[in-house]
């Protein structure tokens, strides 16, 4: 029962205890549905509701200052048009005032039209299952587990959704362009007895990449520093000041213009085996962070960039702007104008849990230490110039608030009127472009070894 406060003060309910982990059931996968059309794997656009508690900096701010000043990625017309139409919650009443002040533990709902990049329509390959563990041959372009802009178009729900294998747990992380060998535990106990394995630097893990130019015959051994330099473009670089690492590389063939090269990384820093062969220049043939024209003459061979860390990022956005190709670095313009999506190294806020999802769907991944090879995705809050008056007009977006984000196809059927995407057209990227020379081939632990087949395109008698 609502206790009774003096002089009309709001209450604010205790906050609800949280799922540990991350779990997807049926309710889930019938959020929306795939198709497939032109070799993608597209995801239908969905109704969703992204929520989270109030930051203790937004504690005795009012939600339209909230809005104005940390997610100025919607103008505040959009946030006053939601509002009307029922789409923002806080503490599951609607929300009809911006002007409300917010207070600790309140919890926002804000229920958004979300459209997911779409990503090649090769299958995942179940390697190995057993009552322990299910082992994958992940294809490139799709991200591990729900992050950014992706939740359908995941490993994680693809498995749940067409497979059946739910309340997987994630034992070590691809990034979204590689592919090749992923591991999954069905069990806490065995995520833990991995894990341990992990930390005790048991695991081995065998990569295998094509790169620019006739790479030496010898083994080469880089062990340069790996500095972080957007958590949300997802770009790293050699520097002094980043984390020690180490990679082992060994050419396997060469066909005149291109080498295959077997990696071997010892550390698990984000793009460890990208920033290192990069750093010898021999980056990753169709690497589309790391052999663009953006890091210099050079392509940053030896750690010569000539550009400093702002500079860099935006000759890269401009780069993949030019060539309206932002989709295969997993953001989009409406990202690139968002204040909340600044990168952080916050590893603890930006989690995967539907109950942690900050309000305007902004999520920076933190750095995952276990792979070298993980996955980076942006957020996809969207700008409007929607104003009040077009709600007005439109009875129909009364019914889109729902406490539990459940619309099943509706949002595919209709176009929604605060959504900028509904108005957008984009470029599909090709199946070419969504595909990246670099492979896990092999996962090795102190019981378990799990291999795929070599990639087509690491044969050595491959040519472009």
């Amino acid at each position: 029962k609502k206790r009774r406060l003096a002089g009309g003060e709001r209450y604010v309910p205790p906050p609800r205890k949280l799922n540990t982990g991350v779990s997807f059931g049926a309710e889930h996968f019938a959020e929306t549905s795939y198709y497939f059309e032109g070799g993608l794997r597209k995801v239908r656009p969905y109704y969703f509701d992204f929520r989270t508690y109030c930051k203790g900096r937004w504690v005795g701010r009012s939600l339209l200052h909230v809005f104005g000043t940390e997610f100025r990625a919607q103008p505040l017309a959009y946030y006053r048009a939601a509002a009307r139409a029922g789409r923002l919650r806080l503490n599951e009443e609607p929300v009809r005032d911006l002007d409300i002040v917010l207070k600790n533990n309140d919890f926002l709902r804000n229920t958004v039209h979300r459209h997911e990049p779409p990503v090649t329509a090769q299958p995942i390959r179940i390697l190995a299952e057993d009552e322990e563990v299910v082992v994958v041959d992940k294809p490139s372009s799709l991200p591990v587990h729900p992050c950014g802009r992706f939740r359908h178009n995941t490993v994680i729900f693809i498995l749940g959704k067409e497979h059946g294998l739910r309340e997987l747990h994630t034992l070590h992380r691809l990034d979204r362009m590689t592919s090749g060998v992923l591991m999954f535990a069905k069990t806490a106990a065995v995520s833990k007895r991995i894990d341990e394995q992990v930390r005790q630097r048991q695991l081995e893990k065998e990569y295998v990449c094509r790169v620019v130019g006739e790479f030496p015959e010898h083994e080469v051994v880089c062990e340069e520093p790996i500095l972080v330099v957007s958590y949300k473009v997802g770009v790293c670089r050699v520097d002094p000041k980043g984390k020690p690492c180490q990679t082992l590389f060994q050419r396997l063939s060469y066909n005149g213009s291109s080498s295959v090269v077997r990696c071997l990384p010892r550390t698990g820093r984000t793009h460890q085996i990208r920033v290192h062969l990069q750093f010898l220049g021999h980056p990753i043939v169709n690497d589309p962070i790391y052999n663009m024209e953006a890091w210099g003459p050079l392509r940053g061979k030896g750690g010569k960039i000539g550009k400093t860390d702002e500079e860099l990022l935006k000759a890269l956005v401009e780069e993949h702007r030019s060539k309206q190709s932002l989709e295969v670095l997993g953001i989009g313009e409406e990202d690139l104008n968002s204040s909340e999506s600044k990168d952080c190294g916050n590893s603890g806020d930006c989690t995967t849990s539907a109950e942690a999802e900050p309000i305007n769907g902004s999520s920076c991944p933190a750095e995952d230490k276990k792979d070298p090879e993980r996955d980076d995705a942006a957020a996809c809050p969207l700008n409007s110039d929607i104003t009040l008056e077009t709600l007005d007009k439109d009875k129909e977006l009364s019914l889109c608030g729902n406490q539990d984000g459940q619309r099943g196809e509706k949002g595919w059927e209709e176009k929604d009127p605060l959504c900028v995407e509904c108005r957008t057209s984009r470029r599909d990227p090709s199946p070419k472009e969504l595909v990246m020379f670099l492979h896990a081939l092999r996962y090795k632990g102190a019981d378990f070894e799990y291999c795929s087949s070599m990639p087509e395109w690491a044969m050595e008698d491959w040519e472009e």
